[in-house]
């Protein structure tokens, strides 16, 4: 899986390529991403490890498998990420509404509990 990644980071679409120039450095909200992460039997386009954030950008393709997604999102969502998706031509034609819309999602996840043992303590 790993090696299949990393062809996937070499070999981005457009649309994903665009969206990495505004995602990496820390330049929304100082969240670190990184993309084409393996986690479980999947491969996602960009991970947020905190918050617990995956964003996923579909092709054509994906209109015909809405339950392989379905099930992917499902079991992502179970190890307590939140999932958020776009077409394409929705990164290609409206970045503006694509990175208000994560920075919405990124700002509604909650924080996690301190951890015990922490400052203050």
């Amino acid at each position: 899986m790993k090696h299949l990644a990393r062809t996937l980071r070499r070999q981005q679409t457009r649309a994903e390529q665009l969206l990495w120039s505004r995602l990496r450095n820390r330049q929304l909200e100082g969240c670190k991403f990184r993309r084409q992460q393996v986690i479980g039997p999947y491969i996602v386009d960009f991970l947020s490890v905190q918050p617990k954030l995956i964003i996923e950008v579909d092709g054509g393709q994906h209109a015909e498998r809405a339950l392989q997604d379905a099930q992917r999102t499902e079991y992502l969502q179970r190890l307590g990420y939140q999932v958020v998706r776009y077409w394409n031509d929705q990164v290609l034609r409206d970045m503006e509404a694509v990175m208000e819309s994560i920075r919405a999602a990124l700002i509604e996840i909650p924080s996690p509990p301190p951890s015990p043992g922490g400052r203050g303590s």
